[in-house]
């Protein structure tokens, strides 16, 4: 049955999420925004997902970095390596449309999260892995500052003749978090018209070789390299770049022709408008230094505002912020993007929310869950009793219980 528009997009879609850290969590914090229901599948001998421990704002099991990836959804703590921990998991499979897992190399096909694993208990389930470097590749890391490194990101990013450089975001983590959510989209759609689910298999190598895009195009069909350009310009379009002003810096982007002549007018630049030099993308990138003589000087006779005022819709151009501005509170809540809810530890947290609007729903936000803290409202859902549960704890379900307590929520 179709749910109500204001459930969400997602709602009545249930995600087992074996996953940690970033890539795997961002991937499934866009489908629980989106109404989706994700529960986390934690051991608890580990401590959970590593990323409650991950400073500032860290507190016992908790840290505001794990809030940022894990908000409104739920957890339970089931050791997927003992037999009543399996059983578990797979009574869950039963009425979940997916497993998504983010693990090095070929752990999810050991811990049996494959399809073949799990079609009997489930015809329709989807088995979304996300790793490093894909299956059979060697055993390896696949931390987000190495991929960018072994990629070409790294290389592609600073100033001429300088040091390869990281993004100030661990953007590989990202793109393989939305890739791998596309993939388990798309693979649940093709699940639902034909009755069977699949392998969705996504890597973080492949994703960001993927985001080479047109760099990679130029040169795999010409051959062509991709320059390091001074002040964080475009590699073949001028001027596309950040300007020095008086009091800091300005982005501008003339991707067309019109915003160029527009640029020339408002900068009091009339006369170069029929020097050959600048007649077109291909002169300007050429002859990129001369026309650069000519704007670097004149940036600097005024402040940011001033340009942004002048040139208004008519040349695209953008103030340089740093975060805490671009992450004013009232921007956000007018933009309709501040993720706010109340947590036991940290009080209020504030986050960015969903980026996608969809009509007639609003996401709920709600914290992150302490680990295995969704034990009993998961496990009575599927028929267990209190009696069942601690039958379960006994055997090691949990994980180890040799002091008593090891496998108490919480």
């Amino acid at each position: 049955m179709r749910a109500k528009p204001h459930d969400g997009p997602l709602a009545g879609v249930r995600i087992l999420a074996v996953e940690q850290f970033g890539a795997g969590p961002l991937a499934t914090l866009f489908l629980t925004d989106l109404g989706a229901d994700v529960i986390k599948i934690e051991q608890r001998e580990a401590g959970g997902d590593v990323g409650r421990y991950i400073p500032p704002g860290q507190e016992g099991t908790s840290s505001l970095y794990f809030e940022t990836f894990n908000r409104g959804k739920k957890s339970l703590d089931i050791d997927l390596k003992s037999a009543r921990g399996r059983e578990v998991f797979l009574s869950l499979v039963e009425t979940s449309d997916a497993v998504f897992s983010n693990l090095r190399g070929d752990q999810a096909e050991r811990l049996g999260l494959a399809y073949r694993d799990l079609e009997r208990t489930n015809p329709a389930i989807v088995c979304v892995a996300l790793s490093g470097y894909g299956p059979g590749q060697p055993e390896r890391p696949g931390y987000d500052a190495l991929v960018q490194a072994e990629a070409g990101w790294a290389s592609l990013t600073g100033e001429p003749g300088g040091p390869p450089v990281r993004s100030g975001l661990s953007l590989v983590d990202y793109v393989g978090g939305l890739v791998s959510a596309v993939g388990l989209l798309s693979a649940l759609v093709d699940a639902r018209a034909t009755g069977r689910g699949s392998d969705v298999l996504v890597n973080l190598y492949d994703s960001a070789l993927s985001m080479l895009a047109y760099q990679a195009t130029w040169w795999l069909t010409l051959g062509a390299m991709t320059p390091r350009r001074p002040n964080s310009a475009h590699p073949s379009i001028y001027p596309f770049q950040f300007f020095q002003t008086a009091d800091g810096y300005i982005a501008i982007a003339c991707a067309k022709e019109r915003f160029f002549e527009e640029l020339l007018t408002l900068m009091g630049l009339d006369r170069l408008r029929d020097d050959p030099r600048f007649a077109s993308f291909e002169a300007r990138n050429r002859h990129r230094e001369d026309l650069a003589a000519i704007l670097d000087p004149l940036f600097l006779s005024a402040a940011t505002a001033e340009w942004i005022e002048r040139f208004g819709s008519r040349v695209p151009a953008a103030p340089v912020r740093a975060m805490n501005e671009a992450l004013d509170i009232d921007e956000l809540t007018l933009r309709g993007i501040l993720a706010e809810y109340e947590h036991p530890i940290f009080g209020t947290v504030r986050s960015v929310g969903l980026p996608i609007s969809v009509a007639g729903y609003a996401p709920e936000y709600r914290s992150a869950p302490s680990i295995g803290g969704d034990r009993q409202e998961i496990l009575e859902a599927l028929g267990y009793t209190d009696d069942d549960i601690e039958e379960l704890r006994r055997e090691a379900a949990f994980g180890p219980t040799s002091n008593g307590s090891s496998s108490d929520p919480g």
